[in-house]
């Protein structure tokens, strides 16, 4: 068998950034879908209702309001021509979409627990193949606290469950949290935060982030891939 060799920086550039960003509601992660760098080529997997901030981005879109929606898409992106022309595919939001997943698992089940375990492995599974596209994905989440170890609070992306939210960190190289605060003139300004703190999680494995960044997918693509 031959042997294929290349190297870690062309491995990254031809697989695509992996994206995760969680925030508080209404802190705009849906609007970071539309900070591509080309919209053209960006569509988003959409769980939510809360896409009119940017209607006037006409992003593609597909709506996922079942686990074969979201089975659907994942074929259509794999194996259609359109569906494999786009350079980012954004997922808006995971913890919707693990909803989506529970929901259909508890129809499917009377035990709870059992409609539990089946969410959650079928969500990790999803999780990893979306992950695993050679294209650059955008995973947003929604916000959640918690207690730690020894008592003190803390914040995580929000998933159904108790294992799936502090594991979920692990899928990705990047992980962000989406801050908004204010400026001298008292108008929001949004910022993506890349490092950890007592409080939220956030992890930033290319090295090569800013604790600070703006909340565009475009400047974390150029400046992780150069491109």
């Amino acid at each position: 068998m031959a042997v294929i060799l290349t190297s870690t920086k062309q491995a990254t550039a031809k697989n695509g950034i992996k994206v995760c960003v969680y925030g508080q509601a209404g802190a705009g992660k849906t609007v970071l879908c539309a900070t591509t760098p080309d919209l053209s080529k960006t569509v988003i997997l959409s769980a939510e209702a809360g896409l009119l901030s940017i209607a006037e981005a006409d992003i593609d879109v597909i709506e996922i309001k079942s686990l074969q929606d979201l089975q659907d898409a994942y074929n259509w992106l794999t194996k259609d021509e359109q569906g494999l022309s786009y350079d980012w595919i954004c997922l808006d939001s995971i913890s919707e979409i693990a909803e989506v997943i529970l929901n259909d698992a508890k129809r499917n089940s009377k035990d709870p627990r059992q409609a539990y375990g089946e969410m959650q492995e079928k969500v990790e599974t999803a999780i990893r193949a979306f992950r695993d596209l050679p294209r650059n994905v955008y995973f947003s989440a929604k916000m959640e606290s918690y207690q730690d170890d020894v008592g003190v609070v803390r914040y995580q992306p929000m998933l159904p469950g108790k294992r799936l939210p502090a594991g979920l960190a692990y899928f990705f190289d990047e992980v962000f949290l989406l801050q908004v605060s204010k400026d001298e003139n008292g108008l929001p300004v949004r910022h993506l935060q890349t490092q950890a703190d007592t409080k939220y999680h956030a992890k930033d494995r290319s090295g090569k982030l800013n604790p600070q960044e703006p909340a565009d997918l475009s400047v974390i693509q150029h400046k992780i891939l150069g491109v």
